[in-house]
């Protein structure tokens, strides 16, 4: 077994590869960039190493800095992770040229599996069922458009080298196609220096569900079941969940067993994952293997009982697998969701910043957490924009979402965006729980953005009701230290008005044997709660429910959050919420002259010029920004009165690039 292994990676992946590796008994060493020097995996691994500036394609993508640091370490293996090197064939060879174990495949099943359009090729050769496309090398958009057409539309236009959903875009017309073209070999070529694409047919009402296999350098291959991962957003996955609430055993065991002809096809060895898009009838189609760790992987590790780093790890030292597939047993339900740094309500952009404050729920059989952060580190726009992954367990699905909803409420961040409130409202959504999901689930149901979260009434009432208590503790509190305090009057009668928007709630406050009653009127409610001043989750029980809320102070109101939904409210007395009535609203300025960078990043071109009318829905800009590109047109025809930004430009969020007249 190896004594020391380099982590070639960054964020939660390098982390989690660091816990196992300790478990082991294996000494580790860390890679960071210039943006990573403080990052939660250097302060985590026996040993660190700076390997070069910010940007990945000056560090952690340079193979010579990589193989370095081994040399200068002592390494005896590197784990890639996924993303970066993982699966690049050149690291693999360099390593093995420099006498150091790569844990992963080898070379030629990087190489045939790593390469989308040969991957195809071998797959169809292997028996396994492929979607109908064209895999030759396309030469420019006009003849994307034209191949699009002969496939019939929609179509699907994938990066060769691509993953993590860079480089993918739908077309539907020859408009998209062109288009789609474009972005994709701009994306390809910007993240994986390779601007090949291919086209294939878009299967309607789609699931993605792919496979996870493990094999051995002694001819073994295993499958270990399935993940559901159709809950996505620009193809990227958003929720994954193991087993998936479609499959049937019999077609487990088909894809199970075309996965793993596959796999040894190649005679693939460590952990790797054959991704299938799967019909409405359960016909499935080969669509990648990815030969490398996936992001997802947790879910497989918490209904098999596996950990796949160290299977990985044990193969890579020459062992033979322990497992037969007879001995692959699931158990219970998993479901993962990728907590990011983005702003769901402004069409995800992303969001980069401090974490001023970082609380992840706590851990145990039912709860964990995969992160790369801690309160005070700093989500860049160098990298991801992922903050953690959040995995929940239970006996059946039902009880793993209702663990993710508790998890997600109980999930504190402040200081830079983040997509849990639109998690939460995933988890709620009756599609969603029913488990009818498909690849376009997001679209579908949220066609014009996420605009937030509306509580019913019950739940509303509840926060009403956690609201009035939270104040009447601060209340009863700064009466204490001065007797005269002019609510003095209000916390000895428990009266209150709970004011949220223009919706105003009238309650009364009483104190309880077990905790409090608060009597809004139409019925009472019964809270009980260790919940103490200044703690900002609220867990306790309302009427003998589990409830758990967020509860931040804001001015002199408060901030609460809870089944995704953020509330801002005021608790007033009653004489002063009828005069808050006569106060006047300020009324924000019109900012509908400007196109403003919805995100930081780099201003990628510019489509128009000064005095230049343009058409609603006409290309004004791309923006790019965590790895990705984001094109930017007009609301409504205009006039360019001047540009404010070039080509080349480093933006910061709101920051204005174009003044229409």
């Amino acid at each position: 077994m190896f004594k020391k292994i380099l982590i070639a990676n960054r964020g939660e992946i390098a982390c989690r590869v660091i816990r196992t590796a300790r478990a082991m008994g294996i000494k580790t060493v860390a890679v960071y960039s210039d943006a990573d020097a403080d990052a939660l995996h250097v302060r985590e691994a026996d040993e660190a190493v700076a390997i070069g500036p910010a940007p990945a394609a000056q560090s952690y993508l340079v193979i010579e800095k990589i193989v370095e640091a081994c040399k200068q370490t002592g390494a005896e293996a590197v784990h890639p992770g996924y993303g970066f090197l993982s699966e690049n064939r050149k690291f693999a060879e360099a390593l093995k040229q420099a006498g150091i174990a790569f844990i992963g495949p080898d070379t030629h099943a990087i190489a045939a599996m790593g390469d989308k359009i040969e991957s195809k090729k071998l797959a169809k050769e292997a028996g396994v069922s492929t979607v109908p496309g064209y895999l030759g090398v396309i030469k420019d958009a006009e003849e994307a458009a034209k191949i699009a057409r002969e496939i019939g539309y929609p179509v699907m236009i994938k990066a060769s080298a691509g993953g993590g959903g860079k480089g993918m875009r739908i077309a539907r017309n020859d408009q998209e196609a062109r288009e789609g073209f474009r972005s994709a070999t701009n994306e390809a070529r910007s993240s994986f220096a390779d601007d090949r694409v291919f086209l294939e047919k878009f299967v309607e009402e789609p699931r993605h569900i792919e496979i996870q296999v493990l094999g051995d350098a002694h001819g073994n291959c295993i499958y270990l079941g399935e993940r559901e991962c159709s809950i996505q957003r620009r193809h990227q996955k958003v929720i994954e969940e193991a087993p998936s609430p479609f499959l049937d055993e019999k077609t487990r065991k088909a894809m199970g067993e075309q996965a793993v002809a596959l796999a040894k096809a190649v005679q693939y060895k460590s952990a790797g994952t054959v991704e299938f898009i799967v019909d409405g009838k359960r016909n499935f189609y080969f669509l990648e293997m990815n030969t490398r760790l996936q992001v997802e992987h947790p879910v497989t590790e918490m209904v098999t009982g596996l950990d796949l780093v160290e299977q990985m790890i044990r193969v890579a030292a020459g062992e033979k697998l322990k497992l037969r597939q007879s001995d692959v047993k699931l158990k219970g339900w998993a479901i993962e969701a990728r907590v990011y740094a983005e702003d769901p309500v402004r069409n995800f952009l992303p969001s980069i910043g401090r974490l001023v404050r970082y609380r992840e729920p706590s851990a145990g059989p039912a709860v964990r957490v995969d992160s790369g952060v801690y309160e005070g580190a700093e989500i860049s726009m160098f990298y991801d924009p992922m903050i953690c992954k959040l995995v929940t367990y239970g006996e059946d699905r039902p009880a793993a979402i209702a663990a993710m909803r508790e998890a997600l409420d109980s999930f504190h961040i402040r200081g830079l965006g983040h997509n849990i409130s639109f998690l939460a409202a995933l988890m709620a959504h009756p599609r969603f729980e029913a488990g009818r999901l498909t690849t376009g689930f997001i679209a579908e149901e949220f066609p014009d953005g996420f605009s937030g979260v509306a509580l019913p009434e019950e739940a509303m009432g509840d926060l009403v009701a956690v609201a009035a208590v939270v104040h009447q503790a601060y209340a009863k509190r700064a009466v204490a230290g001065n007797p005269h305090f002019r609510t003095g009057a209000a916390v000895a009668n428990g009266s209150w008005v709970v004011k949220s928007g223009g919706a105003q709630h009238p309650v009364t406050v009483v104190e309880t044997a077990l905790g409090y009653a608060v009597i809004d009127g139409k019925r009472s409610r019964e809270l009980v709660s260790d919940w103490c001043i200044g703690e900002t989750i609220y867990r306790g029980r309302i009427d003998g429910r589990s409830v758990v809320a967020q509860v931040d102070r804001d001015g002199i109101g408060y901030r609460l959050g809870h089944g995704g939904a953020q509330l801002k409210v005021q608790v007033l007395t009653p004489r002063a919420a009828a005069l808050a009535g006569h106060m006047l609203e300020k009324v924000a300025p019109d900012m509908s002259k400007y196109l403003l960078s919805p995100m930081p990043g780099l201003l990628v071109s510019l489509a128009v010029q000064e005095g230049q009318e343009i058409k609603a829905g006409q290309e004004l800009a791309v923006v790019e920004a965590m790895k990705m590109e984001n094109l930017l047109r007009a609301e409504r025809d205009a006039k360019v009165a001047k540009l404010h930004a070039k080509p080349g430009d480093s933006l910061s969020v709101d920051q204005v690039i174009v003044e229409f007249a």
